[in-house]
């Protein structure tokens, strides 16, 4: 049964809905007539509250567990006040400054991915998410140093300044100008393009024979090559730390409910799609529940937000999954401000 439109509530059914949905959200537990009662604003008897809470779940918004006599919402009344009632509460400025303090000290990108997913599990108690971007990075300077017992380090330089290195087993003993003419070929072809781009310059024109590289350094450039090629198509398309903040009390007494939810954290391919439906969103998305077929199961919801380039350009999104009694007018401003954050840190 689809829910009424909000407008279509009297001002004390929307008042006794709202004190239910944040109570809820507050406590994880069933909100009662006795509860709302003892507040002492509403001015109404546990009977005409009981008679309103009937109404309300007649209407499909609230909810009776059969273990309570309490009301808690349901999916569609989730909905409802998320669109049409919540009430935002932006970050502080001190919680902005250390936003945009543990994105910006995490040195290279990749580890800011990480630690946006890990800022984004403190903030909400929950699951933080964040999609790697699908924008391969310009390389700007690739360096080999031997490192002895036939292994040499492979230092790759993004044109964002980010550093990653490798360990590249080259066997045997190699000369310092092998390994220099290796590097200053592979940067010389690289500078400006994606690793996929100058892997394929590269070998076009070694396989025409244009190069003028010896044969130790024409090894060590393809396996320079083939160590970051199978690094890219091992890398993981979704970053999530906080699984375990799924963990708390509430859980213990749904743990099949929780079980699913891990479950579908390990498909991250899965995960993956949901987040990029929100790729094109122009502000912060909300799936309640089983508005989600993915999380219908476990009962959980997802607060996902695109992230830019400086130049504007979507290249991924990050999101916080949770229990549906996620302190959603807490948590939507904070995904947003670290999708803010993160963007002003991506080339």
């Amino acid at each position: 049964m689809a829910a009424p439109p909000i407008a279509e509530l009297t001002e004390r059914a929307r008042e006794i809905f709202r004190r239910v949905v944040e109570g809820y959200i507050d406590s994880g537990q069933p909100v009662g007539s006795k509860t709302l009662a003892t507040d002492g604003t509403l001015n109404l008897s546990p009977a005409s509250i009981r008679s309103v809470l009937a109404d309300l779940e007649g209407l499909g918004l609230l909810a009776a567990p059969h273990t309570s006599a309490g009301r808690m919402p349901t999916d569609a009344g989730l909905r409802m006040f998320v669109d049409g009632m919540m009430r935002v509460a932006e970050p502080t400025e001190e919680e902005r400054a250390q936003i945009e303090a543990r994105l910006e000290g995490a040195g290279p990108v990749e580890q800011a991915l990480r630690q946006a997913s890990s800022l984004l599990s403190d903030l909400s108690g929950a699951a933080g998410m964040v999609m790697v971007p699908t924008r391969e990075q310009r390389l700007a300077q690739f360096n080999l140093v031997d490192l002895g017992q036939g292994r040499a380090l492979a230092v790759l330089v993004g044109e964002d300044g980010g550093v990653e290195n490798r360990v590249l087993e080259i066997g045997g003993r190699i000369s310092p100008g092998a390994l220099d003419q290796a590097s200053n070929f592979i940067t010389a072809r690289l500078s400006g393009r994606t690793l996929a781009e100058a892997a394929q310059a590269m070998r076009a024109e070694i396989g025409a024979g244009k190069s003028q590289l010896d044969d130790a350094s024409r090894d060590l450039v393809e396996r320079g090559l083939a160590v970051w090629s199978e690094d890219a198509d091992a890398r993981p398309v979704l970053i999530v730390r906080g699984a375990a903040n799924l963990l708390d009390e509430s859980a213990l007494g749904d743990i099949e409910r929780v079980r699913s939810l891990l479950d579908d954290l390990e498909n991250k391919q899965s995960v993956a799609a949901l987040l990029e439906s929100a790729r094109e969103a122009d502000a912060t998305r909300i799936f309640i529940g089983s508005e989600n077929r993915l999380f219908g199961l476990s009962g959980s919801s997802v607060i996902a937000s695109p992230y830019r380039d400086r130049e504007g350009r979507v290249v991924g999104v990050l999101g916080v999954i949770g229990p549906t009694r996620l302190n959603y007018a807490r948590v939507v401003p904070m995904v947003d401000l670290t999708a803010r954050s993160l963007g002003k840190l991506i080339a």
